[in-house]
């Protein structure tokens, strides 16, 4: 959390500047934390471990809170899994459409309905399209919605039920969390890693034909990407994305480990495609929404695939860090695509 002062111009200025056609375009540059990187400085990637912002702090620790809240206190008990009836498939919906709802809603509402901070830190200097033939309903933000819950939220839930019937069934067999609780919390809290390695790799797969043509460009069509447009997405692009939970099939397994992963892939989008650098919480006082890596992506589409803390766009070439030159190199870099 950081100091900001002056006017609603004052403070952007502070953080940024507008281009001639009234795009925000940060002063700070997409980045990596100093982990993976050489030579190694084990200090201060520790420092950044429990910081604020760092790995814990201010976003993962709150996914694995609620997924781990979601699975405890508001999930049907395992063994209703193993014969399913709607009464449990019902409370998996209503609860995941609850998290989505007052997540991304909130989001919306204070930064699209209620405009608590105007056009402050908004990356595009449009608001999302209200007549447009391009989205469902000929409005952007209905569009997003009905992906979100028609398809977002169904997969996600699908995917939960389908797996939670195998462990109830005792296809998979279930780890005691107390009795092995050192390896439940490390599993819980490198989540957030194998997510970044998993989108990374179906994000490129889907840039590929013909995964783009037929499902992502739903995603791409967010060009000016506000809360809601996080998971509008192909039907096709969901069941890639939330696929990251099959991951945990193949190790000792317990249930927690599905619905945080899920729950992470479920609500991480919000923050990340608020449209807006910066968010206020109090008029002298704003955060970092860490949108600006991802708002980069569906500006120029061919970098940025991952903007986590893997460095891997670094790694293979993709990365834009906002920079003039990083916008060159990607031109140049798509030259032979487009002779």
């Amino acid at each position: 959390m950081q100091q900001k002062g002056g006017d609603e111009l004052g403070g952007e200025l502070e953080y940024g500047n507008r281009d001639r056609r009234g795009h925000y375009r940060p002063n700070k540059k997409v980045g990596y934390p100093p982990v993976f990187i050489w030579p190694a400085q084990p200090i201060k990637a520790l420092k950044w471990i429990f910081s604020i912002p760092g790995y814990f702090l201010p976003w993962n620790l709150f996914y694995v809170l609620v997924g781990l809240i979601s699975w405890f206190f508001i999930s049907p008990p395992l063994e209703a899994y193993a014969q399913l009836e709607i009464q449990t498939i019902l409370i998996v919906l209503l609860r995941n459409s609850g998290l989505v709802l007052l997540y991304f809603g909130g989001f919306h509402y204070r930064l699209y309905i209620k405009r608590a901070q105007r056009s402050e830190f908004k990356f595009h200097p449009k608001w999302p399209s209200e007549s447009s033939k391009l989205f469902l309903f000929h409005n952007q933000n209905l569009d997003n919605i009905f992906l979100t819950f028609a398809s977002g939220v169904t997969i996600w839930s699908g995917f939960e039920i389908g797996i939670l019937w195998l462990a109830a069934n005792e296809y998979i067999s279930v780890i005691n969390a107390q009795q092995n609780l050192i390896y439940f919390v490390v599993m819980v809290l490198l989540v957030h890693l194998w997510r970044d390695l998993h989108f990374y790799l179906i994000h490129r797969l889907i840039h590929f034909e013909p995964f783009y043509s037929i499902a992502h460009r739903i995603h791409h069509k967010n060009v000016n990407p506000g809360p809601w447009s996080g998971l509008a997405m192909h039907p096709i692009e969901h069941l890639f994305y939330f696929s990251c939970a099959l991951l945990y099939i193949i190790f000792p397994f317990h249930p927690a480990f599905v619905i945080v992963a899920l729950v992470h892939a479920g609500l991480s989008p919000a923050p990340g495609h608020s449209g807006f650098e910066r968010i206020k919480i109090a008029e002298d006082k704003t955060f970092d929404s860490e949108a600006h890596a991802h708002y980069l992506h569906h500006k120029y589409f061919e970098c940025n695939y991952a903007d986590g803390i893997l460095p891997l766009d670094r790694w293979f070439g993709t990365f834009h860090d906002g920079s003039d030159e990083a916008k060159k190199s990607l031109e140049n870099r798509l030259k032979p695509k487009r002779a």
